[in-house]
């Protein structure tokens, strides 16, 4: 309650919770590519209920993690030593994260690159399961979750607003994963942009691992401006050509 009132009556903390949505909201972008890609696997009308559901997920698991701030700090600690690199519980798990993500991106690309690699006569692929795919949701979640709230911890030391910049980040990917994987589903050029977008992403969370840092914000002005230059594309493909 405390800091509830500390929240009203301080400019300060108004603008550390501004600045922390934003940072959370850019943060889920990563996860949120993730999981639009992968519930457009899953039957058609299982995939509002597994973005719900892989959402609702990775809000417990921030919550959860946030709940116990102090032990997400000690992440960090040098846990063994390897070729003279300290490795710690967060570089373990971003390798975990970055190699499944690289795997992921890399057997979906080939899948669509060379569709034709098996037999003729052999039945297309299954669609993914509901339990499968929430499976893989949880664990990108557990790998984006832990690096959002050390971020959230480094930024300030409030609980509050810690919750309610977590509350209202996957609040806006729950609004957002719909209409994105909606629009990825229909466009396949994007469909292979945001696939490159994952296996980027994997490679930088495998760099980070080894602790070499590559700074977020040169990762999203490269996925913003793909994107722009993929939505003119999409645009010019609409757009009916002119009789001569």
């Amino acid at each position: 309650m405390d800091d509830l009132l500390r929240l009203a009556e301080d400019p300060n903390a108004w603008a550390a919770l501004a600045t922390l949505i934003a940072m959370e909201v850019v943060l889920g972008l990563d996860n949120l590519v993730f999981i639009a890609l992968l519930t457009n696997r899953i039957d058609e009308r299982r995939r509002g209920l597994a973005r719900k559901l892989g959402l609702s997920l990775a809000l417990v698991f921030r919550l959860a993690l946030l709940a116990s701030a102090s032990w997400v700090v000690h992440l960090t600690d040098p846990l063994a030593t390897v070729l003279g690199h300290a490795f710690s519980v967060r570089d373990l798990l971003l390798l975990a994260g970055g190699l499944f993500l690289v795997w992921k991106a890399t057997s979906e690309i080939h899948h669509r690159v060379d569709p034709d690699d098996e037999d003729d006569d052999q039945k297309p692929a299954a669609p993914l399961g509901l339990i499968s795919g929430l499976i893989q949701i949880i664990m990108i979640d557990i790998v984006f979750s832990v690096d959002s709230i050390i971020t959230a911890v480094g930024m300030t030391e409030y609980f509050p607003i810690m919750v309610i910049a977590v509350v209202v980040a996957v609040g806006v990917m729950m609004v957002a994963v719909g209409p994105l994987a909606a629009f990825i589903h229909r466009n396949p050029t994007v469909l292979m942009l945001a696939l490159s977008f994952l296996l980027m992403i994997g490679m930088t969370l495998i760099a980070d691992g080894f602790g070499f840092h590559i700074e977020r914000g040169y990762i999203y002005a490269a996925m913003f401006f793909s994107s722009v230059v993929e939505t003119f594309n999409v645009l010019a493909r609409r757009k009916p050509r002119r009789r001569t």
